[in-house]
């Protein structure tokens, strides 16, 4: 750590952020829904499209993704960033859009993405083939895998039997998570779940069953990022970036070291470092929950609890509303929202709870968050630390 890089702690702040067609979208495609939740983002910001000089976005459906979105939203950036390290990228751009902002190179970044993942007809042998293409050195692809699910299934397994972390311990974070959605009217899912009904429910990839997995959504989301000073001015409340890290150690799932063990341990510690804080000191964290077994690894790689105490920390609704972490209090991927990349929008709730605009589910008093990001196969971490003016 320098003193140039600490130094850009709370130097920038976010001041606009939305979400679009979440849930169901049908006869959107994902440019528009990345559109739509753009435009709504720069409005809650107060600024228009012409304000905005910088620009970070990311896609799975193409390489180039950055140059179609400039052209669709008529802008002419002087900073960009297509960074693509999967659904954690909307959070890992979030220190170089910092340095770009200090630097001068731009005034107001905009961060944004959209997926009709649900509604677009896009089958399994596609996405085969796909992976096939943007994966060529991969040992594991030529088996064919169920990836992603089966590569979350394997760390799962291993978890379960080095630490006796059992079904019923997963179960408890899918039934956390429906209970906030259950609170979120944006949530795509919002019926009652109990443990029960995900120990009972299909299997898919042993030992996860379907309510251990994600949603399959359509959504767009955004938010905008300017210096500090230049956020006082604006309309919404700033919450500004006190510390952010990513960390990448692999890309395919058997080149871990250690499958209970993620990189979220390097980029958990680089963001508290830069911010100053411990995990004790956080009111509220957003978790890329694209499989049950994800928030007990990263409750634990973030220092919430010791490695192999994820389950214990979970039980008895722990991180359920009324629990001792609210974690997820949109319902995370599981139960709100998961178009492809789920990221951004784990970001975006942190936003609305310390701007106290979660509702039903707002957790009060809060005052830091943390939004945690996760790509490929447990393959890229990063982890941003926010907080309201009182804490720079």
């Amino acid at each position: 750590m320098n003193a140039d890089w600490k130094a850009l702690r709370g130097s920038a702040a976010i001041v606009g952020a939305a979400t679009y067609g979440c849930g169901e979208a049908p006869g959107h495609t994902d440019m528009e829904l990345l559109a739509h939740s753009a435009r709504r983002a720069v409005a809650d910001a107060g600024l228009t499209m012409q304000d905005i000089d910088g620009l970070c976005t990311a896609s799975g459906a193409a390489t180039m993704w950055a140059m179609p979105v400039v052209e669709y939203l008529g802008i002419r950036p002087t900073y960009l960033d297509s960074t693509m390290i999967g659904g954690s990228s909307f959070i890992a751009h979030l220190l170089p859009a910092m340095h770009a902002l200090a630097s001068g190179q731009c005034n107001a970044v905009l961060v944004c993405y959209g997926s009709a993942q649900r509604t677009a007809t896009f089958g399994r042998k596609e996405v085969v083939a796909s992976r096939r293409f943007l994966d060529p050195q991969s040992y594991e692809m030529p088996y064919e895998p169920m990836l992603p699910l089966s590569a979350y299934g394997l760390a799962a397994s291993r978890h379960m039997h080095q630490f006796g972390t059992t079904r019923r311990d997963l179960a408890e974070v899918a039934v956390a998570a429906r209970a906030w959605a259950r609170l979120n009217p944006e949530a795509f899912m919002r019926e009652p779940l109990s443990i029960d009904d995900v120990l009972g429910a299909r299997m898919v990839s042993d030992p996860l069953s379907v309510r251990d997995c994600c949603l399959v959504t359509d959504g767009g989301g955004a938010f905008v990022l300017v210096r500090a000073e230049r956020a006082k001015d604006l309309p919404r409340t700033p919450v500004y970036v006190l510390g952010n890290g990513t960390a990448v150690w692999n890309r395919q799932i058997s080149s871990m070291d250690d499958l209970t063990v993620t990189a979220a341990r390097d980029s958990g510690r680089v963001a508290f470092a830069m911010a100053g804080l411990a995990p004790k000191d956080i009111d509220v964290v957003q978790l890329y929950d694209a499989f049950t077994i994800n928030v007990l690894l990263f409750l634990e790689d973030l220092g919430f609890c010791a490695k192999g105490e994820g389950a214990a920390f979970v039980r008895d609704g722990a991180i359920a509303p009324g629990g001792r972490l609210p974690v997820n209090t949109n319902g995370g991927g599981l139960s709100c929202v998961h178009p492809g990349m789920y990221g951004i929008f784990a970001l975006i709730e942190a936003v609305r709870q310390l701007r106290g605009e979660g509702g039903a589910r707002q957790i009060a008093g809060a005052r830091t968050a943390i939004a945690h990001g996760n790509g490929g196969t447990l393959s890229s971490q990063s982890t941003a630390v926010l907080g309201l003016a009182e804490t720079l």
